[in-house]
């Protein structure tokens, strides 16, 4: 999956597949997550946040399932 760098104090690049609806989500200390059945709409709006670690907070993470995978 390919992700796009992103403006943030926190993430450094954010990647989404819509067909499995996995967004992925690259921490600046070098952590990788996947969150599972995410819809489009919520990735749009992550990219689209001024602050991409409070929209990650208040709107993804216990929202959906996520595994570390790096």
């Amino acid at each position: 999956m390919t992700r796009q760098h992103v403006s943030s104090s926190n993430v450094r690049s954010v990647g989404f597949d819509s067909s499995s609806q996995i967004l992925e989500v690259e921490f600046h200390n070098g952590g990788v997550y996947h969150y599972y059945g995410v819809p489009e709409s919520i990735y749009r709006g992550f990219m689209a946040a001024g602050s991409k670690g409070t929209y990650l907070n208040d709107r993804i993470k216990d929202r959906y399932r996520y595994r570390k995978v790096g």
